[in-house]
């Protein structure tokens, strides 16, 4: 019997840059790399929401900044709802969309995307409890032993997913509302999300009883990132978004955006309750 080769890391990587680089070039027969179709978290405000009125879509500063980030590679950018979180993630593996505006850095995302070398934002996780009823929260370990939620198939970074893995006992929900509500009614002792979409939703949603951990859980960067099963895939391709991402982070114009859709969240919500 002929035995196989053993493979080191470095020969299994190139072996899988390889396989990756013959699927996309098999994709590219199928769809002609004419756009680009991005999508993300549609509950991350201010960095990605739905609008009321138009459900194709997201909007937000990460939606923004991909147009820019068009103008800069010459290549148009279509932001397209995929759905929750979840199916997003689903949709990156097929091929259906060709980048996610806004995704933390993990292992399991890493086989089936490339990551743009240079995040764009800095995020921070954090911890929500209950006023007056919440356990006493400095560290991680303080967690172990108590209930907890959280999104499904969100990471708040290798570290702590392998930690909660080990060690946490916490359900997840498909969607921001829903665990915040929970959260809020006393059906969890805590919940695990972002801090800046988490208090959009709360703010969204009315609930006034829920305040975030001063200690946050991790400080996460946000990348782009681009799907190994899309037909533009190409090292070409990953260069352009590369340089030009650089010199849009270089030019701080995240800051920019991030506060004008912060505003503009607001206004939305404010005008959704004047209509109600």
């Amino acid at each position: 019997m002929t035995r196989l080769p053993s493979l080191t890391p470095a020969k299994l990587a190139l072996l899988l840059a390889t396989s990756l680089l013959a699927c996309a070039a098999t994709a590219q027969t199928n769809r002609a790399c004419t756009q680009l179709i991005a999508s993300g978290n549609p509950e991350y405000p201010p960095f990605l929401w739905v609008a009321p009125d138009d459900e194709k879509t997201l909007h937000g500063a990460n939606a923004e900044l991909m147009q820019l980030l068009s103008r800069e590679i010459g290549i148009p950018i279509v932001m397209r709802n995929a759905g929750p979180w979840a199916r997003v993630q689903e949709a990156a593996k097929a091929g259906r969309i060709d980048l996610i505006a806004g995704a933390f850095y993990t292992l399991p995302r890493r086989l089936y995307m490339s990551y743009i070398q240079t995040p764009f934002y800095q995020t921070r996780s954090a911890v929500w409890l209950r006023e007056n009823k919440a356990p006493a929260y400095g560290k991680w370990a303080d967690l172990v032993g108590r209930n907890g939620i959280t999104v499904v198939n969100n990471s708040f970074g290798e570290e702590f997913d392998r930690f909660a893995e080990q060690r946490l006992t916490m359900q997840t929900v498909g969607s921001v509302e829903n665990a915040m509500r929970m959260l809020s009614m006393g059906r969890a002792d805590y919940l695990i999300y972002e801090e800046a979409p988490g208090q959009a939703y709360a703010n969204k949603l009315g609930i006034r009883n829920i305040r975030v951990a001063g200690t946050p859980v991790s400080r996460e960067p946000l990348y782009l990132t681009l799907t190994h099963q899309s037909p533009c895939f190409s090292p070409q391709l990953y260069e352009r978004l590369s340089k030009a991402l650089k010199k849009l982070v270089d030019s701080n114009v995240m800051e920019q955006l991030v506060a004008s859709h912060s505003d503009r969240w607001q206004a939305l919500q404010q005008e959704q309750l004047e209509i109600r």
